[in-house]
C-alpha cells in the first residue's frame, strides 16, 4: 500500500513538473505572431517579416524627438540616482501617434533595418533631419543603467522615449526583454520628416541588438535586432472643447454634486495648463465669485494608459494645477478649494476606445461643505 501511495506521489510530481516546464517553457518562447489587436501604421511599413511586441495609438497627441545626442543636464532621477541625459536640440510635433516595437528576422543587423526604413522614407520624398549610432547618440550606449537599481549611470537614448514607470511589463516578458532590456551592444536611430497628404509627417527609427543578458527569461532574445518605431500622421485635431458655463456649473453642482468639465487640457504627461483651457477656467471663477459660500474639491482623472501609481500622481498635480490658477490668477480665496488626484479609478466610459478614453481625461468639480 506504502509503495503503491509512494509511485502514485511520484508520478504525481513529475506530471506537475513537466506541466510546470511546458508553461514556462510556452510563457518563455519567442513570439510566432503580432501582439492582439496591433497593426502598422499606415504611414511606414515594417521590416518584412517582424513581429509586432508592442503598440500604441493615439488619436491626437504631441511627440518630442532629439535632433542632437543626449548630453548630461546635471540632473539626477531621485529614486535610481541615474544621471539625466536629454538633447540640446529637439522638435515637438502634433498629430495622429503610432507607437510600434518589432522584433525583426533572425540575423538582420541594426544596420541592415535601419537601411531599409531610411530606403522607404527616401522613396516617399522625406529627408533625414537627424542620425546617430553607438556612444555618438549620447546617454548609455549599452542601457545597462535600465537595471531598476539604477546607481550613478547615464539615461538612454530609448529611455527618453520609454517611461518604464508607464509601461506595463514584466523584465522578461516580450515586451519588457525589447523595451526594457538590461544590455545591448549596438543602436542605430534616425529621426525624418515625409509628405503626406499635403502635410509633413514624421517617424523616429531606433534600432537595436539585445545582448547576453543575466535574465534567463530573455536569453531568447539574444543577438535579435529590435525596432522602435514612432509615427506622426498629420492629424487635425478636433474641436471637442466644451465650455459649461457658470450658471450650468452651479445647477449642476446643486443637483448631483458634480459636473465633469471638458475644457481644461494639458499637453501629455504634463501638468501645465494649456491657453485653450481660459475659458473653462473663466467660468468657473465667475461661479465661485457668484456663490461666495461655495467651497469646490477639484479632481482630477485619467484614462487607464500607463502605470496606476503614476496616473494617480499626475492627476493629483493636474487638479492642484487648476487650483493655483484659480487662487493665483483668478483671485479665488485657496481655502474655498481642494484638489485630489483620481487618476483611473472613476472612469466615465470604457477605457476599451480612444473616444471613450477621451472621457475618462477630464477635470471634475465636487460641491463641498
Amino acid at each position: 500500500m506504502f509503495n503503491h501511495f509512494t509511485k502514485l506521489c511520484v508520478r504525481t510530481s513529475l506530471i506537475v513538473a513537466m506541466m510546470a516546464t511546458a508553461a514556462w517553457a510556452e510563457e518563455t518562447a519567442l513570439p510566432k505572431k503580432d501582439i492582439a489587436g496591433a497593426s502598422d501604421s499606415p504611414a511606414l511599413k515594417r521590416y518584412e517579416g517582424s513581429l509586432i511586441l508592442s503598440h500604441l495609438h493615439q488619436k491626437f497627441t504631441d511627440f518630442t524627438f532629439p535632433l542632437s545626442p543626449l548630453v548630461d543636464t546635471g540632473e539626477k532621477i531621485e529614486r535610481t540616482y541615474m544621471e539625466v541625459f536629454k538633447p540640446k536640440q529637439k522638435q515637438t510635433v502634433e498629430g495622429e501617434l503610432t507607437r510600434l516595437i518589432y522584433l525583426t528576422p533572425e540575423g538582420r543587423s541594426t544596420l541592415e533595418v535601419t537601411r531599409n526604413y531610411q530606403d522607404e522614407i527616401a522613396a516617399k520624398g522625406g529627408k533625414i533631419l537627424y542620425s546617430c549610432k553607438g556612444e555618438e547618440c549620447g546617454g548609455s550606449a549599452d542601457l545597462s543603467a535600465r537595471v531598476p537599481t539604477g546607481g550613478n549611470e547615464d539615461t538612454s537614448l530609448m529611455m527618453y522615449f520609454i517611461d518604464e514607470s508607464k509601461l506595463q511589463a514584466k523584465f522578461d516578458d516580450a515586451l519588457g526583454c525589447s523595451a526594457l532590456p538590461y544590455k545591448i551592444d549596438d543602436q542605430r536611430f534616425f529621426a525624418a520628416s515625409f509628405p503626406q497628404g499635403g502635410a509633413d509627417a514624421y517617424a523616429t527609427v531606433h534600432t537595436y541588438r539585445i545582448a547576453k543578458s543575466f535574465t534567463d527569461g530573455c536569453a531568447r532574445y539574444t543577438d535579435r535586432t529590435i525596432a522602435l518605431v514612432n509615427v506622426v500622421e498629420p492629424e487635425k485635431r478636433e474641436q471637442k472643447m466644451i465650455t459649461v458655463n457658470a450658471r450650468e456649473m452651479a445647477t449642476a453642482l446643486d443637483t448631483s454634486g458634480r459636473v465633469a468639465l471638458y475644457g481644461i487640457f494639458f499637453d501629455t504627461d504634463r501638468t501645465d495648463i494649456k491657453p485653450e483651457s481660459d475659458a473653462a477656467l473663466s467660468e468657473i471663477a465667475n461661479m465661485m465669485k457668484s456663490n461666495q459660500d461655495l467651497n469646490v474639491l477639484v479632481v482630477g482623472h485619467t484614462d487607464d494608459v500607463g502605470n496606476f501609481d503614476y496616473n494617480v500622481d499626475l492627476s493629483k498635480r493636474r487638479a492642484a494645477s487648476v487650483t493655483r490658477v484659480l487662487a493665483d490668477r483668478y483671485g479665488i480665496a485657496i481655502g474655498r478649494l481642494r484638489s485630489f488626484g483620481a487618476g483611473m479609478s472613476a472612469p466615465a466610459a470604457s477605457n476599451a476606445t480612444e473616444e471613450n478614453r477621451s472621457k475618462n481625461r477630464r477635470v471634475e468639480l465636487v460641491k463641498m461643505r
